[in-house]
């Protein structure tokens, strides 16, 4: 298997100031706009990738003066010398989650060319979840006139012999720290080192021994599905508008991830909750009688200080979430309504309080399952599970130059 995931050019604030600077993942709190203002007020006018991102709360609120925004920041923090780069280079991080446990990873590029999100092109790099195409072009619109990528993608490998990370783990006292800081908005502690120079040719080949041990898809996505499609369409499109020009070197032929053992206990699944508003809650739970059976897989609702529970019926071989994601999205073209994707509980049932709302809470996904139902050449419905809490995906810290 060819080399998918390599050292990079790699980017971050030169004076080293991260606490306004690191934003979460712009797919996060999309119906929370509590958090997002808050986030506003904290960076103020300071830099930050707030100003380099698109979250998805403001899709509907002039996305295209945001994006046009974007895109003259990132030239205004790149002709003002804002970041430093570390050249050919991994950065090791730790994320210290809310129960205390450390989170290890690895920041380096990979090749979109080995990437595909359709299971049946057989990829190195796997996605894991359904792509819903409607979300992927304001990615693009942004990704388009972007000189800079700031990535949340998370990869898994499924490392069992723990030669890829643990080692530089083990080391990391001998390597320059690059970053120490409390995330904003109780998002935990994270920790970086920067892995260059010989450490990175070992780290390289480590990976090398693991992927060419690897049985089908070496990594897998396991968060940040949707931008990672998005590199790939700009790529895709690149290609298309440029015949007979050779990109094998262009910089969009890669993308930013961070790498992460699936094995590692500190990587936890959690459940990806359903809350519909603007519905009749009552009709919903008349009509998914249509999909429930008496002993089947139990699902609980929330409607305002309500709760209760449905039992589906879910044939052998499906998951839960596949066959209530299937009726929600038969059921919303007929009735109309919106749906948002929740990750924890109390958030739920905060948002189910309003009128004309239900929240719907699921069951988590296995995570010992993963690699062997990207095997098997199925993929999972979208928003199955997470890694970890809302407040634990990736923020966005390093970057890395696309043109």
């Amino acid at each position: 298997m060819k080399n998918c995931f390599m050292s990079a050019d790699i980017m971050l604030p030169a004076d080293g100031c991260f606490e306004k600077w690191a934003v979460i993942a712009c797919d996060q709190f999309t119906s929370d706009t509590a958090y997002w203002d808050r986030v506003e007020d904290f960076v103020g006018n300071d830099r930050s990738t707030l100003r380099l991102v698109l979250p998805e709360i403001y899709l509907e609120q002039n996305p295209k003066e945001r994006i046009a925004n974007i895109s003259k920041n990132m030239e205004e923090y790149l002709k003002s010398g804002v970041f430093t780069t570390h050249g050919s280079s991994f950065v090791y991080v730790e994320r210290t989650l809310l129960d205390g446990s450390i989170r290890p990873g690895i920041v380096g590029k990979i090749d979109l060319e080995q990437y595909h999100y359709d299971p049946s092109h057989k990829p190195a790099i796997g996605a894991t979840e359904q792509t819903v195409l409607e979300r992927i072009p304001p990615r693009i619109a942004v990704r388009r006139e972007a000189s800079v990528e700031f990535p949340h993608v998370i990869l898994f490998c499924n490392d069992a012999r723990d030669r890829v990370i643990e080692p530089v783990r083990r080391n990391k006292d001998n390597l320059p720290k690059l970053y120490d800081f409390m995330l904003m908005e109780d998002g935990g502690h994270i920790a970086g080192w920067l892995v260059s120079g010989g450490e990175a040719e070992k780290l390289q080949q480590s990976i090398s021994a693991y992927l060419n041990d690897a049985q089908g898809s070496a990594l897998l996505v396991a968060d940040g599905n949707h931008s990672l499609v998005t590199a790939k369409c700009w790529y895709e499109e690149l290609k298309k508008n440029h015949p007979g020009v050779d990109l094998s070197e262009h910089p969009a032929r890669y993308a930013l991830v961070e790498l992460e053992n699936i094995l590692d206990p500190s990587v936890m699944f959690e459940p990806i909750h359903r809350v519909l508003f603007e519905i009749d809650p009552g009709k919903l739970l008349a009509d998914i009688s249509a999909i429930s059976k008496e002993g089947g897989a139990p699902v609980q609702w929330v409607i305002g200080e309500r709760k209760g529970v449905v039992y589906l019926d879910v044939p052998n071989g499906e998951l839960t979430v596949s066959v209530l994601q299937k009726f929600l999205d038969q059921w919303l073209k007929e009735n109309g309504g919106k749906i948002d994707y929740i990750h924890d509980t109390d958030a739920v049932e905060a948002l189910a309080a309003q009128e004309n709302t239900i929240g719907l809470l699921l069951p988590v996904f296995d995570k010992s399952e993963l690699f062997a139902f990207g095997a098997s050449g199925k993929i999972l419905p979208r928003k199955t599970f997470s890694l970890g809490h809302g407040r634990e995906k990736r923020y966005y810290l390093e970057g890395r130059m696309i043109r």
